[in-house]
This record gives structure tokens, C-alpha cells and sequence, in this order.
């Protein structure tokens, strides 16, 4: 009788876990906002905050001029240039429901970023400048998206400007982003006769006054477009046109699909002004209606399903300084299943060794709280005393890794030169926890030790040099070198690869792994390296297992 009691209060207690962490993936939404520069996502950012309540006011970036500086730009360096140059992780309610935002950089100098960040987000939503329609970077980054299949909504921002037609904005987006969309807004004229957006699912008309930096709740449902009450509210020539355009909307796209959204083949979009609040209220209402819960991802054993009660997760991203008083560095994990729990123990998969975690935190950019559960779709932060890397895997007990996160190969390269021997200790402690953060990587040449950058743009030289000179207190420059790409080397010869290490001295590093890597002075010389040397395989990026100890 009592072998029967325990056995069934072992299976309430497994049941009342399976229900609750099946209501916690029900109620999470773990998204980025992505963009081409400029298109105004940090300030949508900005918008979602309010109107989620996680801010009371919210701050415009203007002319790379910051007159309250947003909330998801903390770093310094962002403040001064109006920039966003990392992805900044924040959470917070809405209706009930607990969105994890991840804002990311849109220069394309920080690209790496945003693409690590999409393998740990489960949607998008991608704005749009109004006037300037798609752009290069914007191209770049749904073409990662549509690798993953990742459900994307569009906002189309700035309706307030003058912009090109709301039509010609659909098609252009069909034609060079190759997907499908479907407007769920619709925008009543642009530039200074803007008057506010109708939402068509709803079939709810949103008025908004300009300039506004509070929350609008200046609403009107008009079931029938017929209603001469809209005539009234828009002036008879604006409502004419506004049912001439849903007549056309209506007859040129089929119904809505759910399904079709969430498995990336069609996006919705909405129209609006994020930096006046036209149809911010729209989009948030209906991507929690619309946006999946939490997914599962490919591991190296198979895929992992969210709803697998087995913790397990991956480092994307680290950052050191999050708090400069404190010299914190802090690995950010997507929980991908199973709950985490402080305290409890799990396996660092790559290291094979058990770890607790006594301060886990969750975000709102860079102010903390410690976390006591958090559940799939979560983004948490671990401290790290340099036990972690990107792509890490954590879990309750598996040996799976995964995949998937990606690695770069640098394009430019530049000597590091101290300029202050008096502070080489911090030099050194400071370009090894940069370059953990995987925006630039780090090669080390002999004679001299000498140290190398590689990155893919020129900015994140001027980001290095301003947080080492500020962070660190190591003033330094860097100095061009002309080497053309960086390639790791396997061989199932480990003979001709030593040969090869000693015919190339001058142009071999380590990496951080003390792995060697070629640094080929030109795309000839890689070429003819390749030629001359068929047993080795020249990779471009690290992401394999070096025969080279």
C-alpha cells in the first residue's frame, strides 16, 4: 500500500510538471527584430516596451543623435553613435503572455551577430523603411531566414514620410525577398495626410495624433466599410479610397493562413509609424495571436521537441562588460527544453563536466534579475568565468550538441599595436574576452606573439578599439595587414600538413584553440596552396574538429 501511495504521488507530481510546462511554452514568444540600418527597429523596440509596459516613456534615435537614449542601446559607444552594434536580450508581459524580444544590430558590420541571434529566436519581424523600401542588408537576412524556415512578419515603418506606394511596397518585397506576403493592416494615406492604419482582421480603424509618445486607445470598429459614420471619421474622399484598396486587398489575396505564416511561406504585414505609434498596437496584438510558441531544435542526436521534459540548451551569444562596474561576463542561453532550475546541476556537453548556476538572470537590456526557473523559449543569462563558448550545449544529463550556430570568416585584418606598455596585462584580458563574444576573432602570430583581428567589417575595429580604450583602460590601434583569408586545415596526412605549417611559417597563426590557420596572403596563393597540396582540406570557417593538437 505505501510502494503504491509513493508511486502515485511520483506520477501526480510528473503531471503536474508535464501541465506546467506545457502552459509556460503556450504562453512564450521568443522573437527578433531585424532590419537594414536606419529602418527605425530599435525604435519599434522602443514601442513594443511601452506598450508592453516595461517602459513608461520611450526614447527617439534621431540623426545618430540620442535625445533619450533607447532603451535596448546600452553600450556606450551605441549611445554616442546612434547605433546598434549588439544584440540586446529583453523580457516582458503582455496579456498575459511573456515575450523574449531580442533587438539586433542592422549594420551590416555586425551581421554575425544578428545571424547567431536568429538561431535563437522562433520568428521576426522585420521592418521596413517606407520610403526606402528593401535594402541589401535586409536581402542578406531573410535569406537566413528562409534557410530555417523562420515565420516572418513585415512592418513597413515610417508611413508618417513620404514613401513609395503601399502596393508597389508588396510587390517589391514578393520579388526580392522571394516570399509571399499578405497585408493584415492598411495604411490611410502617408506623409503629413497620414491619418492612421485599419485592421483588417479586426476590421478596426486605429486613429493617431503625431508626436505622440503614450499609448493611443483612439479606436474605431467599423464591421461594415459601408458605415457612413467612416466617411464622418476619414472625410468622404480618404474612406472611398479606403474601400477601394480593401476591395482590391480582398480580392487579390485568399484568407489568411496560420499555417502557411508559421511554416515561412507567407508573411503578414502591417503598416505603421513606430516613432508615433501608428499601428505598433496592431502588430503586437496580433503576433501574439499569430507568432509560434516556443520550437525544438536539430541536435547531433535528432530533434529536440520543446516539449521534451529533459533540460537542454545552447550558448548564442556572450558579453563581457555587461555591467562595467562589475566586470561581469555574462553567456546567454535559449532554453530549447525542460525547465532550468537555479541551483540544480547540468552538463557542459563539450567540457563533460557539471555545473550550477547560483545567478541566473533574465534581462531588460542591461539591468538583471535573478531568475529562479525559466522555461523553453527563455533567453537567460549564466556568469561565466570563460567556461563557455557560442555554441556550447547545456543539458540534464545528454551528450547531444546543437547545431547549427554559425561561425564567420574574417575579410579584413589588422595587427594590434600597444600602445601603452605600462597596460599590456589589460590589453591581453581584454582582447581574449572580446573576442569570446565571437564578433571578431583573434589570431596569434610568431615570432613576437604578435596578435592579428579578423572581422568582416571596419566598424567592429572602431567598437574594439573604443571598448578596450574604455573598458579596459588599454589604449591601442590597429594596423591594416594584407592578408587575404583565414582557413583552418585537416588532413588524414598529418606529415605533408607539418611540411606545409614549415613552408608557410610566416603566414600561420593560432587561433584561440591553438588551432593553426593559414592566413593566405591572396586568393591566388590560397589556390595554388590547394594545388600544391591536395591532402589538405582548407576550411573557412572553424567549424570542425582539428587533427592538429
Amino acid at each position: 500500500m505505501c510502494v503504491q501511495r509513493v508511486l502515485g504521488t511520483n506520477q501526480q507530481q510528473q503531471s503536474h510538471f508535464s501541465m506546467k510546462l506545457k502552459e509556460e511554452l503556450l504562453r512564450r514568444r521568443t522573437f527578433a527584430v531585424i532590419s537594414h540600418p536606419d529602418a527605425g527597429k530599435t525604435t519599434l523596440t522602443e514601442k513594443l516596451l511601452l506598450f508592453g509596459g516595461a517602459i513608461q516613456t520611450a526614447g527617439a534615435v534621431k540623426s545618430n543623435k540620442i535625445t533619450k537614449t533607447a532603451t535596448s542601446d546600452f553600450m556606450e559607444i551605441e549611445k554616442q553613435r546612434g547605433i546598434s552594434v549588439a544584440t540586446s536580450v529583453m523580457g516582458f508581459e503582455y496579456k498575459s503572455i511573456k515575450i523574449n524580444l531580442l533587438d539586433t544590430p542592422g549594420h551590416k558590420d555586425f551581421a554575425e551577430d544578428t545571424y547567431r541571434t536568429l538561431t535563437a529566436v522562433d520568428s521576426v519581424i522585420l521592418v521596413i523603411d517606407a520610403a526606402n523600401g528593401v535594402e541589401a542588408q535586409t536581402e542578406r537576412l531573410m535569406e537566413v531566414c528562409r534557410m530555417r524556415d523562420t515565420p516572418v512578419i513585415v512592418f513597413i515603418n515610417k508611413m508618417d514620410r513620404e514613401g513609395k506606394d503601399p502596393f508597389d511596397l508588396l510587390d517589391e518585397l514578393e520579388t526580392k525577398l522571394s516570399i509571399k506576403v499578405q497585408p493584415l493592416s492598411w495604411p490611410i494615406n502617408m506623409g503629413n495626410r497620414f491619418k492612421g492604419v485599419y485592421n483588417i482582421l479586426r476590421r478596426q480603424l486605429n486613429l493617431f495624433s503625431p508626436n505622440k509618445t503614450g499609448i493611443s486607445d483612439d479606436l474605431r470598429s467599423f464591421s461594415d466599410l459601408q458605415d457612413p459614420a467612416l466617411d464622418v471619421e476619414l472625410g468622404e474622399r480618404d474612406a472611398a479610397q479606403l474601400r477601394e484598396d480593401l476591395d482590391l486587398i480582398l480580392g487579390v489575396y485568399d484568407p489568411f493562413s496560420v499555417e502557411r505564416y508559421l511554416s515561412g511561406a507567407l508573411a503578414p504585414v502591417f503598416f505603421g509609424s513606430a516613432v508615433n505609434n501608428f499601428g505598433v498596437q496592431e502588430l503586437l496584438d496580433s503576433f501574439i495571436e499569430l507568432a509560434p510558441t516556443p520550437r525544438g531544435r536539430e541536435s547531433t542526436e535528432g530533434f529536440v521537441e520543446s516539449q521534451n521534459e529533459s533540460f537542454s540548451g545552447f550558448i548564442f551569444k556572450i558579453h563581457a562588460n555587461l555591467d562595467p562596474r562589475h566586470r561581469d561576463r555574462i553567456a546567454f542561453l535559449r532554453i530549447v527544453s525542460g525547465t532550468f532550475n537555479r541551483h540544480e546541476f547540468y552538463t557542459h556537453v563539450r567540457q563533460q563536466k557539471q555545473m550550477r548556476f547560483s545567478n541566473p538572470t533574465s534581462f531588460m537590456a542591461q539591468d538583471k534579475e535573478i531568475i529562479d526557473q525559466a522555461f523553453p523559449g527563455d533567453v537567460i543569462g549564466l556568469y561565466d568565468s570563460g567556461n563557455f563558448k557560442i555554441g556550447d550545449t547545456l543539458t540534464s544529463g545528454g551528450s547531444y550538441y546543437y547545431k547549427g550556430i554559425p561561425s564567420f570568416s574574417p575579410e579584413i585584418f589588422k595587427e594590434l599595436i600597444n600602445l601603452d606598455p605600462l597596460k599590456s596585462k589589460q590589453l591581453e584580458k581584454g582582447i581574449e574576452q572580446l573576442t569570446d563574444e565571437g564578433v571578431a576573432q583573434l589570431f596569434r602570430l610568431q615570432p613576437g606573439n604578435r596578435k592579428v583581428i579578423g572581422t568582416v567589417g571596419e566598424l567592429q575595429f572602431e567598437v574594439i578599439q573604443y571598448r578596450l580604450e574604455h573598458e579596459y583602460k588599454a589604449a591601442c590601434r590597429f594596423q591594416a595587414m594584407a592578408f587575404h583569408k583565414a582557413c583552418w586545415m585537416t588532413t588524414d596526412q598529418p606529415s605533408r600538413l607539418q611540411e606545409f605549417l614549415r613552408r608557410k611559417a610566416d603566414n600561420i597563426g593560432l587561433d584561440k584553440d591553438n588551432n593553426p590557420v593559414f592566413l593566405a596572403p591572396s586568393g591566388f596563393l590560397l589556390n595554388m596552396a590547394r594545388q600544391d597540396y591536395p591532402e589538405i582540406v582548407f576550411h573557412t570557417t572553424s567549424d570542425f574538429k582539428s587533427v592538429v593538437s
